[in-house]
C-alpha cells in the first residue's frame, strides 16, 4: 500500500514522504534534503479513510522519524494507539504514546503537552515529530467546539521556528463534512487522498481571533444567577460548593469547583465593576459561567506557562486542570468563561 505526506518548508518548498509499511520494514523517501527535514513549524492535516488510511501515512511518518533519531509523540484514541504499536513493531519503543482520549478530554490542556514535549526535546534545534488526534468520532458537540479552537490555537502557540512537524488526522468516512472543512480552515497544509496541498481556506491568525470572539451557546437549563462585586469571594464560593453537593458531585470535587471560581471572580475584580456568576445542569454536567465585561486581547490565556500568565491566566490554568471542559470567548461585550464539571 502506497502512502504520500508532505509539507511546507519556509513556506514554500514542499517535502514529501512516501512508503510501505510492513511489520518492522520500511522504504521511505523525503523529498528534500536530509539535513533540511523540517527547521521549522509544519501544522498539516491528514484527511483519510478508514484504519488503512490511517496507518498507510502515519507508520511511514512514524518510522521515518524513527530513523532519523527524532524524537516522536503520539496522542490519538487507544484504539488507534494499538494499531500503530502493531504495524510499527520494535520501532514502537521509541515513540512517546499519550492517550489523546485522557489528555485530550479537556483540550486546553493539549498545547502545554505540546509544549513539554518541545522544551524537552527541542532545546538543541533538533527536529521533533508529533502526531495529534483531538477530534475523534464519540466526542459531544461542546468538546468538539473546543478542540477545533484548539486545532486552530496551534497556528499561534508555537513559534514558526520550532523544529516541530505536526500532523492532525481526520477520517473523512466517519467524520462530518463540516468537521473535515474545519480542519481545512485551521491547518495551512493538507494530506488529502494521497496528495498534497496547501489550504485555500486556511484562516490563521484571523481566524483565531474569529473563534475567540463569538458568543457561547445560551443556557441548556434553569439559570440560577448571582452578581458579585469581587470582595464577597468567600460567599460566592460557599454558594457554589452548596451547589454542587446538592446537584450531586462530591465534596471533595466541590470544595475544588468552588475555589478556583473563587479565584477567577477575584483575579477579574475592578474597582465599581461586577462579575455575573450564573449556575446550570445540563443532564449530568454542572455548568459555573462567569461573566464580565474587560475584554482578554490572549486567546491562548490558560494555555501558557503559569510564568507567563496574567493572576486570571493563572486561575484558567487551575480550572482546564480541575474541571472537565473549559471555554473562555471574549470580544466588545466583555468576557465569558464557561467550566463544565460531570457528575459521573
Amino acid at each position: 500500500m502506497a502512502s504520500s505526506t508532505g509539507g511546507l518548508l519556509r513556506a514554500a518548498e514542499r517535502g514529501y514522504l512516501s512508503g510501505r509499511w510492513s511489520g518492522a520494514s520500511v522504504t521511505t523517501t523525503l523529498g528534500v534534503p536530509t539535513d533540511r527535514a523540517h527547521r521549522g513549524y509544519r501544522h498539516e492535516a491528514l484527511v483519510y479513510r478508514g484504519l488503512d488510511g490511517f496507518l498507510d501515512v502515519v507508520v511511514p511518518f512514524i518510522r521515518d522519524g524513527v530513523l532519523r533519531g527524532q524524537p516522536v509523540m503520539v496522542a490519538v484514541v487507544p484504539r488507534r494507539i494499538e494499531a500503530l504499536r502493531a504495524a510499527l513493531g520494535s520501532d514502537a519503543d521509541a515513540v512517546h504514546f499519550v492517550d489523546m482520549a485522557e489528555l485530550g478530554a479537556n483540550p486546553a490542556r493539549i498545547i502545554p503537552a505540546w509544549r513539554d514535549f518541545i522544551d524537552r526535546h527541542s532545546a538543541d534545534r533538533q527536529p521533533i515529530r508529533g502526531v495529534g488526534e483531538p477530534i475523534w468520532v464519540g466526542r459531544r458537540s461542546t468538546e468538539i467546539a473546543e478542540a477545533q479552537f484548539h486545532e486552530a490555537l496551534l497556528n499561534v502557540a508555537v513559534c514558526p521556528d520550532t523544529p516541530l512537524w505536526l500532523i492532525c488526522p481526520y477520517d473523512a468516512d466517519a467524520m462530518p463534512a463540516e468537521v473535515i472543512e474545519e480542519a481545512y480552515r485551521s491547518h495551512p497544509a493538507i494530506v488529502d487522498h494521497e496528495r498534497y496541498r496547501g489550504s485555500t481556506t486556511y484562516g490563521g491568525a484571523y481566524h483565531v481571533g474569529d473563534l475567540f470572539g463569538r458568543e457561547l451557546p445560551a443556557p441548556g437549563g434553569p439559570v440560577r444567577n448571582l452578581v458579585s462585586t469581587g470582595d464577597d469571594g468567600y460567599q460566592v464560593a460557599d454558594w457554589v460548593r452548596r451547589w454542587a453537593e446538592a446537584s450531586g458531585l462530591s465534596v471533595r470535587r466541590s470544595g475544588r469547583l468552588a475555589a478556583v471560581i473563587r479565584s477567577i471572580t477575584q483575579s477579574v475584580s475592578r474597582p465599581g465593576h461586577s462579575e455575573v456568576l450564573q449556575l446550570w445542569q445540563e443532564g449530568s454536567t454542572l455548568i459555573c459561567q462567569v461573566t464580565d465585561s474587560g475584554r482578554v486581547q490572549d486567546p491562548l490565556i490558560g494555555r501558557r506557562p503559569p510564568a507567563d500568565e496574567t493572576p486570571r491566566g493563572r486561575a484558567l490554568r487551575d480550572a482546564n486542570e480541575i474541571c472537565d471542559l473549559v471555554q473562555v470567548r471574549s470580544g466588545p461585550a466583555g468576557t465569558t468563561v464557561r467550566m463544565h464539571t460531570r457528575l459521573t
